[in-house]
């Protein structure tokens, strides 16, 4: 018997441009049947969509959960407000050493405890990537991949020498690194050469199995970063993104792609690239490396603010809110299909830990911010405004990141995948507020800005977690042991 029948909705699906009327009926978690006109005889629950557009759920596939509070916590607000901005699935990022759990060691014991602290909190379904920061955690990586379902892996470039919020002196303690070890391009290159043997020992796998890359390049920050900060003349998020200059990215991108064409490895995903140099380097070593199956992201901040526009030092993420024509470049490769999908990068911070004393100094905030509410109705504004399709949007949020990762039965408004959908309302404007947000975190980076696009219901697996704007019920996301389907 159909559990649920939505009726009188726009279906968005990534392979086709414009929507299309039908109604869709879910049985058991998954969609049974998409169509016009489906018989609500002997349907448990019928709703009626109104006209509005039904996109797939969106597949967040950065975020930060338990960076700056307790997991438990974090999982609970942070997947509300994820489901807010019609996300169903979220993929955090994960590593020892400072923040997050606070502690080293194995991810045989570290992970374990990761996903206890999780179990129960989340309103929406989640997984991790996990980050080899020792050699240890390079011999665990087929146990990774077979036990314990995670299929994807990162690099934080600079960490190695220039901290997560600035100038550091001490990267090792801050990692938690054992004794005599060094978190460099030596260890990203045995990373993945791990990741690579991963491929090979489950070939069945191997298509999504992949490493991502934060690239930034520690030198090129610590000696701009001094630079920027002796010359005096620029505050807030312009000296911020001066500090870290494009070319940081840029030159980064190229290394990784010369380490993964050395290593064997084909599939790398270069993460929230945020400016032209970033991206032009991309397409160059994809040109460069055409063996190699690299994926492009950005983030919904970088394509929305700018340091002229963001609402302030808030806004500090790593890499930097750019200016104005760095988002525009981004359009420029979003719209022509050189980026595969746009993400969050969603890490609540909270005001009395994101501000520094003085709060006005960009150097001391610490680096991210929440914003997966904005997700889907941000791009949906800016992008529609831009002519992308809604096929493209659905495909940039849902579709792409679903398959990269491993997540099967996502990604789509088809019959025999998980029942994830969202309804948009692109019939009135909207401002943001932060305080109209489920995030613990006070502030937004986007707060006053106008949109087009609002989510007023979200479904998990049928499970209708988001009601006319309201989080409803309880938290029914499930840990996605990947390969999901």
């Amino acid at each position: 018997m159909t559990d649920l029948l939505l009726k009188n909705v726009r279906i968005v699906t990534h392979d086709r441009d414009e929507p299309v009327v039908a109604d869709i009926a879910v049985t058991g978690g998954r969609i049974e049947q998409v169509g016009a006109g489906l018989s609500a005889e002997g349907v448990e629950e019928v709703l009626d969509g109104d006209g509005k557009l039904a996109f797939p759920g969106v597949v967040d596939a950065h975020q930060h959960w338990g960076i700056y509070n307790p997991l438990p916590e974090d999982t609970a607000s942070e997947s509300m407000a994820s489901a807010q901005g019609g996300v169903t699935t979220a993929l955090s990022y994960m590593r020892t050493g400072q923040y997050y759990l606070n502690r080293g060691g194995s991810y045989a014991k570290f992970f374990p405890e990761v996903r206890r602290q999780a179990e129960g909190q989340a309103y929406i379904d989640y997984g991790f990537h996990l980050a080899p920061m020792s050699s240890t955690h390079i011999g665990e990586l087929p146990d990774l991949v077979e036990k314990y379902g995670v299929s994807s892996f990162k690099i934080f470039m600079f960490y190695g020498g220039h901290g997560l919020h600035g100038r550091s002196a001490d990267q090792s303690k801050f990692l938690m690194l054992p004794e005599g070890e060094r978190y460099d391009y030596g260890h990203f290159e045995f990373v993945m050469r791990g990741v690579q043997e991963a491929r090979e020992r489950f070939p069945h796998l191997a298509d999504e199995i992949s490493l991502s890359l934060h690239c930034e390049t520690a030198e090129i920050m610590t000696a701009y970063t001094k630079l920027v900060e002796e010359a005096g003349d620029l505050s807030g998020l312009a000296a911020y993104s001066a500090s870290r200059p494009p070319h940081s990215e840029g030159l980064a991108v190229f290394i990784a792609s010369y380490l993964a064409h050395e290593t064997g490895l084909a599939n790398i995903n270069l993460l929230h690239l945020s400016s032209r140099k970033a991206l032009d380097a991309a397409v160059r070593m994809a040109k460069t490396f055409p063996h190699i199956d690299f994926r492009r992201e950005v983030t919904i901040g970088h394509l929305l603010a700018d340091i002229e526009t963001a609402n302030g030092i808030g806004a500090k993420v790593n890499p930097p809110i750019r200016p104005r024509e760095d988002v525009e470049a981004l359009w420029e490769y979003v719209l022509d299909g050189t980026v595969d999908w746009v993400v969050s990068d969603h890490a609540c911070c909270r005001e009395e830990l994101k501000f520094g004393a003085p709060a006005d100094d960009v150097f001391l905030a610490k680096a991210g911010f929440g914003g997966a509410e904005y997700l889907l109705p941000g791009l949906i504004t800016e992008g529609r405004r831009r002519g992308l399709s809604y096929g493209r949007i659905a495909a940039l949020t849902s579709w792409n990141p679903a398959r990269r990762y491993g997540l099967r039965s996502k990604g789509t408004i088809e019959p025999g995948f998980d029942a994830d959908f969202c309804l948009v309302d692109t019939g009135s404007t909207w401002t943001v507020r932060a305080a109209e947000s489920e995030s613990t975190q006070e502030y937004t980076p986007f707060e006053g800005f106008e949109l087009s696009a609002k989510v007023t219901d979200t479904f998990v697996r049928g499970n209708h977690v988001l009601d006319a704007g309201k989080i409803v019920g309880r938290p029914v996301g499930q840990y996605i042991s990947r390969p999901l389907g």
